[in-house]
């Protein structure tokens, strides 16, 4: 177990979406975020209190955890420092990264000298079957995007969220590093073997109640060329009877992709139903969640009216608003 309070490390975060496992935590488990720790150059900023190693070992933070995702996950030579000052401090590391805190000579050998804990959660800890498409008792609904860091984790813990404040039965199933971090569970679907990345997801969101409902975290983008095998992935191993279409429509381009630009909601749509319903004819999909963050309260409310018009399907933006429309959605079909 990761111990907590957690003390997330943003380090040079080039922007506020670098630091999005940081933000994640904060937001959905604010009791085991105690502060944040930032270097000189860090642009991002998640709305805790700023405190040194020593400052959030006084407070009782026990764990820190890396709260960046950049291209590639890489642990940067520059973080190194604050790495082994923290271990020689006592504090146990957490890291989604692929770059593996394992595989740091130094900070292995510093965790064995103060007899601390160096936690990979982005290694497979299970044998997956390979998929199979044997179709599952229980419901499953999963947030597809237009794009990478969109939303959609946001949106399957949002609608979690929401059916458990009615009493109904649901599942948060986390596929990457910062859902895992939140829960504790899931699959580091990135890090799987391509071969085993469906039936991962297959046996994460297994036979269940029929009025069960697994809220599936959605990765990458079918349109994205660097991500979309793990969203076919998710697809066909979840198999799917909804659909949530997760936008946000400030970004000039594609995450990472300056030559490729976003897709239009009907297109993934679309594209999202056809591969969906190679696993279960009878999918849907039931609304759209929009990432209106970096909009203004007019502009976002004149944004979702004008999209649910042009779809046809309800447009909100379950953190700001809620998810109760979307959650309306689901139970109609």
């Amino acid at each position: 177990m990761i111990q907590t309070p957690y003390l997330l490390f943003l380090g040079d975060a080039p922007d506020q979406l670098a630091a999005k496992v940081a933000q994640g935590i904060k937001d959905w488990r604010p009791e085991n975020a105690i502060g944040q720790l930032r270097l000189s150059e860090c642009k991002a900023d998640v709305g805790l209190k700023d405190m040194t190693l020593e400052q959030a070992a006084a407070a009782g933070a026990r764990t820190l955890v890396i709260g960046v995702a950049n291209r590639g996950g890489v642990i940067s030579e520059t973080w190194k420092e604050v790495l082994r000052n923290a271990l020689a401090q006592g504090f146990d590391l957490a890291s989604g990264l692929h770059n593996l805190l394992k595989h740091e000579a130094d900070l292995v050998e510093l965790a064995e000298k103060h007899g601390l804990a160096l936690h990979d959660v982005r290694i497979p800890e299970v044998k997956y079957p390979i998929a199979d498409g044997r179709r599952r008792a229980g419901k499953r609904c999963l947030a597809i995007g237009t794009d990478c860091s969109v939303g959609k984790m946001y949106t399957s813990l949002a609608m979690d969220a929401e059916m458990r404040r009615r009493g109904l039965k649901s599942t948060f199933r986390a596929t990457g590093q910062t859902g895992i971090l939140i829960t504790g569970d899931g699959v580091p679907l990135d890090a799987v073997v391509a071969d085993f990345m469906a039936g991962s997801i297959e046996w994460l969101t297994p036979d269940n109640d029929p009025d069960h409902w697994d809220m599936i975290e959605g990765q990458g983008s079918l349109f994205h060329v660097s991500y979309s095998g793990v969203t076919l992935a998710l697809i066909h191993g979840g198999q799917p009877d909804a659909l949530v279409l997760s936008h946000e429509p400030t970004r000039p381009h594609m995450r990472g992709l300056p030559d490729y630009q976003m897709p239009p909601l009907e297109a993934v749509r679309d594209a999202g139903l056809a591969m969906a319903k190679v696993v279960n004819p009878d999918c849907q999909v039931i609304g759209i969640s929009v990432n209106t963050h970096h909009m203004g309260e007019d502009e976002a409310l004149t944004y979702l009216e004008q999209t649910e018009k042009r779809i046809g399907l309800p447009a909100v933006d379950p953190f700001r608003q809620g998810a109760g429309r979307l959650i309306d959605a689901l139970l109609d079909i």
